[in-house]
C-alpha cells in the first residue's frame, strides 16, 4: 500500500447508483406564454395553476400549488421554483382546460402552451 499524503484520502469517488436518478439542484424562473385559437391569440385572465413537490429530508414532501392570472399579453410569471417536475395546468373561460407535466433543468424556463376551442354540442 502506498503512503498517503496528509489531506489525500485513500478512496475513489463512486459513480452514482445505477436506478437512482440524480435530482437537478437549484431553481428555475418559469415563464408561461398562454395563447389561443388557429392564430394564436393571447389569452388574457387565464388561471394558471403550477403544482410541485418541495422535497424535505426528514418529512414527508410538501405538495406546493401557486395560483396566477395571465396579463393582457397571455404570460404568467412564476417566482423562482426548484427544478425538476411541475405540473402546469390552464383553466379559461371558452376554451378547453389544459393540463401537462414538465420538467425544468434551465435557470429561466418558457413554456408555451397553446388553448383549444371546446367541442361544440349539439
Amino acid at each position: 500500500m502506498l503512503p498517503v499524503a496528509y489531506g489525500q484520502s485513500n478512496t475513489q469517488a463512486q459513480p452514482p447508483a445505477k436506478g437512482k436518478a440524480e435530482k437537478p439542484s437549484g431553481t428555475t424562473k418559469l415563464r408561461i406564454e398562454v395563447t389561443g385559437g388557429e392564430k394564436p391569440q393571447p389569452v388574457e385572465a387565464a388561471s394558471v395553476y403550477v403544482k410541485y413537490a418541495h422535497e424535505r429530508i426528514l418529512a414527508k414532501d410538501k405538495k406546493i400549488e401557486m395560483n396566477l392570472k395571465t396579463n393582457r399579453d397571455g404570460i404568467a410569471r412564476v417566482p423562482e421554483i426548484p427544478r425538476g417536475k411541475v405540473l402546469i395546468q390552464v383553466v379559461a373561460e371558452g376554451w378547453k382546460p389544459f393540463g401537462r407535466w414538465y420538467d425544468l433543468q434551465e435557470e429561466e424556463q418558457t413554456i408555451k402552451i397553446q388553448l383549444e376551442k371546446p367541442p361544440r354540442w349539439y
